[in-house]
């Protein structure tokens, strides 16, 4: 629903940049032709396509995949370690 209004007011927000740029006219050049009297919302609708045509093979290349994530691995202890510790827990008060 919250993507239906999102959608909604984007494609009103283009509309009111359409109406508003409907006697605005420019020429677009690509070099060796000119396109004379082009409106302004027409050269950048145009390179909004363009740019979202581009950009679909790199959304396709560029995906990542899910990484499972590593078990977490204990250290391994030594037998010295281990009889530090039991040291350790038989004499809680400092008392050996």
């Amino acid at each position: 629903m919250i993507k239906l209004i999102a959608f909604i007011l984007v494609f009103a927000l283009f509309m009111v940049f359409i109406v508003l740029n409907l006697e605005h006219r420019s020429d677009v050049s690509f070099g060796l032709i000119t396109f004379e009297n082009i409106p302004v919302f027409v050269s950048v609708l145009a390179s909004f396509a363009l740019g979202m045509l581009f950009s679909i093979p790199l959304s396709f290349t560029l995906r990542k995949k899910k990484k499972v994530p590593a078990p977490m691995q204990t250290p391994a202890i030594t037998e010295s370690e281990t009889e530090d510790k039991i040291k350790k827990e038989v004499s809680p008060y400092g008392i050996d």
